[in-house]
């Protein structure tokens, strides 16, 4: 009999790749979404391509009643919690939201799972809490920090997840993102920001269609090769197959009772903001208009991952090149001008 994954913030960008991995690799999923950053068809698309169908629960997390009653409905296995929100620059003019919706519905997620007894949880965290790391790459100890309110709430569910698995039978696994892009083959899911996107990505798709007059690039004297800023691009389909590594490698991997993995999620390579948007260039054929601008408060001239720990332990590691993200970035950018808006 599968196992029966409630995927928390199943209908976003990330959480709809997952949900795919996961119904690939032969699991039950239940989907909770409160569609604040993220669009029901998502879920329909991944109905599509997969050709399973599953339950949705549109709720907030923070709403106890309402979801307890997916526990009621079904047998949960382990959970998959990516809910919350995510915009550095928004988390730090509104921290009191992002410590009210991040925290607040973490607690009263995790509160139930203990209720039900349901003790396997992939948590999704971000390489943000590394803050601005001393040297690069960046290895799973490196010393902890975060500089904005987004980054913190990670960090405090990461050592509210540590402090659970020290006094309880619950088995978590941290996975530290670095930066999703890039898209399903199918060109029927990927990224959708509401507004002016946050992300580069998204926002080089965007001026590359004609949505946007061009790309802003904030800052071009970083001590870097060409002075911009530099990232460890992941696939999006590479990150989600990562989770469900972290899911099957759990019975194993986490036999004593009570234990807490970390692992990054990332390439180990790293590309400036230029080559990212010269790799854009090749993958939809024409030139992108930039303009290099000042930086931005808080951003870093390097992040990028060590990425082994993963591969030893996990048996995963990225195997999508940046140009595969961009061509996968740019099909699902052609044949959906204005993301799930166009159905």
């Amino acid at each position: 009999m599968s196992k029966t994954v409630l995927v928390a913030g199943g209908a976003g960008y990330i959480g709809s790749h997952i949900c795919i991995e996961l119904l690939d690799a032969g699991f039950t999923i239940v989907v909770a979404d409160n569609l604040s950053n993220s669009d029901k068809k998502s879920l329909e698309r991944v109905e599509q391509i997969s050709g399973e169908q599953f339950d949705f629960y549109q709720i907030d997390l923070r709403d106890q009643v309402a979801l307890e009653g997916v526990f009621t409905d079904h047998k949960i296995d382990a959970v998959i919690h990516l809910a919350g929100l995510k915009a550095v620059g928004e988390s730090c003019e509104q921290p009191l939201v992002y410590y009210q919706n991040n925290i607040n519905a973490s607690l009263v997620l995790f509160e139930i799972m203990q209720k039900y007894q349901v003790t396997d949880l992939v948590f999704s965290s971000s390489a943000t809490v590394y803050g601005d790391p001393a040297t690069v790459p960046i290895d799973e100890n490196f010393p902890l920090t975060a500089t904005n309110p987004y980054g913190r709430t990670k960090l405090m569910i990461e050592e509210i997840l540590k402090d659970i698995t020290a006094a309880t039978s619950f088995n978590v696994v941290l996975l530290r993102y670095f930066n999703p892009a890039g898209a399903h083959e199918s060109g029927l899911i990927g990224e959708d920001p509401n507004g002016i996107p946050n992300n580069l990505l998204p926002y080089v798709s965007q001026v590359a269609i004609g949505k946007r007059e061009k790309v802003s690039v904030f800052g071009g004297d970083y001590a870097t090769p060409d002075g911009t800023g530099v990232r460890d691009y992941i696939h999006v389909v590479d990150l989600a197959k990562g989770h469900v590594k972290a899911l099957q490698a759990m019975e194993p991997l986490l036999d004593n009772k009570g234990l807490c993995k970390v692992y990054n999620l990332g390439t180990g390579q790293g590309y400036s903001v230029l080559e990212a948007i010269s790799a854009f260039e090749k993958a939809c054929g024409h030139q992108i208009a930039y303009e290099v601008v000042e930086r931005r408060p808080g951003d870093i001239a390097e992040c990028y991952a060590e990425a082994s720990l993963a591969n030893q332990e996990l048996n995963w590691q990225a195997e999508k090149s940046l140009g595969e993200m961009m061509k996968d970035a740019w099909r699902w950018q052609t044949m959906n001008p204005n993301g799930y808006g166009d159905d």
